[in-house]
């Protein structure tokens, strides 16, 4: 008896139900995420773990009250407008546009109040600004 030795064929992986199984997955997925929108936030700000408070020579501190009213180096600035505040951030940026702008803003004081500084001070060429936040432990108080 004489048998032939056949050829072995070499197994193969079809990827092909892979993918398709893969897409199946995706599209349940896809399908199964529910999207929630958040109509209204409770927010509390600003609070901040900070380190001593430091000490710069060339610093304008901007204040931003609860109702919007703005005060630059404990100056009171007349209007609210943005050539006004950028009329005063220029004449108290005593260094120059190496000055640093500090925006201390109440915590309930409007949104647009603290754009308008940050516009303000692009206008008047002052590109270093930080914002103040009291530590949580001065919060609690």
């Amino acid at each position: 008896m004489q048998f032939r030795h056949s050829a072995r064929d070499e197994p193969e992986i079809n990827l092909i139900p892979f993918i398709d199984v893969l897409l199946v997955i995706l599209i349940f997925l896809m399908l199964s995420t529910t999207y929630s929108k958040f109509t209204e936030m409770q927010l509390r700000l600003p609070t901040a773990d900070v380190d001593a408070q430091r000490d710069y020579p060339k610093e304008v501190i901007v204040s931003v009250s609860a109702d919007g009213r703005y005060s630059i180096n404990k100056n009171p600035v007349a209007d609210r407008s943005v050539e006004t505040v950028t009329t005063a951030l220029a004449a108290a940026a005593t260094g120059g546009k190496d000055s640093v702008v500090i925006i201390s803003a109440d915590a309930t004081s409007p949104h647009q109040a603290v754009v308008t500084v940050m516009e303000a001070a692009r206008r008047a060429g002052l590109m270093q600004i930080t914002f103040a936040a009291q530590s949580t432990a001065q919060a609690g108080r």
